[in-house]
C-alpha cells in the first residue's frame, strides 16, 4: 500500500506564462517523484524485514530516498504557491513586515531571491523562516537534498531546474523567474508563515 499520493494541480492550467505542456510535463515528473518515494519506502522496509540494513543496496536506498522524497515535497509547495489568479502581496500583512523588517524594503527582498534564483547551476530558490533568530532568510537548494537551512520551514519556494522552464523560455531564466513572481499566491506564503513555530529552541 502506498504511503504518498500525488496531488492534482490541473487547477495551474492556463496560468499566464506556462504553457500547458511545461506544466503538463512538470506534473509528470513530480508524480515520478511520489512513486519513486513509495517504492523505496517498500523496498527499504522489506530489507529491514529481512535484516540487511548492512547490505550496499540498503544503504543506497537510504540515501537516494532523501532525494526522492524532497523532490516530491518541493513541488508540493511550489506549485503549492502558484496560482493563475494571482494578487500582490499585502503591504499591511504580517508577511510584508517581516520581510521589509528582514530585508530592509519588499524590493530588496525581491532582488535578492531573484538573484538567488538565477544563480548558475540547478536546483532551487526558497524563503525559509529561521524560528531560533526570528527571521526570514533566502537560500539555494542544490538538487534537491543540499541546501536546506535545518529546522526551518520553506515559506515560498521557486524550482529553477531546467524543466521548470526551458521548454518555454529556453536560455532566458530571468524571464521565467519573472512569470513566476506574476503566479505566486502570496495568500499562501502568508499562510505558511503563520503555521510556522514563532520561537525554537535548540
Amino acid at each position: 500500500m502506498a504511503i504518498y499520493e500525488a496531488k492534482t494541480y490541473d487547477h495551474l492550467i492556463g496560468t499566464a506564462g506556462f504553457s500547458e505542456t511545461l506544466l503538463r510535463n512538470h506534473f509528470t515528473l513530480y508524480q515520478g517523484y511520489v512513486t519513486n518515494s513509495n517504492r523505496l519506502a517498500e523496498q527499504l522496509d522489506q530489507l529491514l524485514k529481512e535484516g540487511k540494513t548492512t547490505a550496499p543496496e540498503y544503504a543506497e536506498m537510504k540515501r537516494r530516498f532523501g532525494w526522492e522524497f524532497n523532490g516530491m515535497r518541493l513541488h508540493e509547495l511550489y506549485f503549492g504557491n502558484m496560482t493563475k489568479e494571482p494578487k500582490e502581496v499585502n503591504k499591511a500583512s504580517a508577511l510584508h513586515r517581516q520581510i521589509e523588517g528582514d530585508f530592509g524594503s519588499f524590493d530588496g527582498w525581491s532582488t535578492d531571491f531573484k538573484g538567488t534564483g538565477a544563480m548558475r547551476g540547478i536546483g532551487w530558490a526558497a524563503l525559509y523562516w529561521e524560528p531560533a533568530a526570528g527571521r526570514l532568510f533566502n537560500a539555494w537548494v542544490n538538487e534537491h537534498d543540499v541546501g536546506h537551512l535545518a529546522g526551518c520551514p520553506v515559506i515560498l519556494i521557486m524550482d529553477v531546474f531546467e524543466h521548470a522552464f526551458m521548454l518555454d523560455y529556453g536560455l532566458r531564466r530571468a524571464d521565467y523567474i519573472g512569470a513566476f513572481f506574476n503566479a505566486i499566491d502570496w495568500a499562501v506564503v502568508q499562510g505558511r508563515l503563520d503555521r510556522a513555530p514563532k520561537s525554537y529552541n535548540y
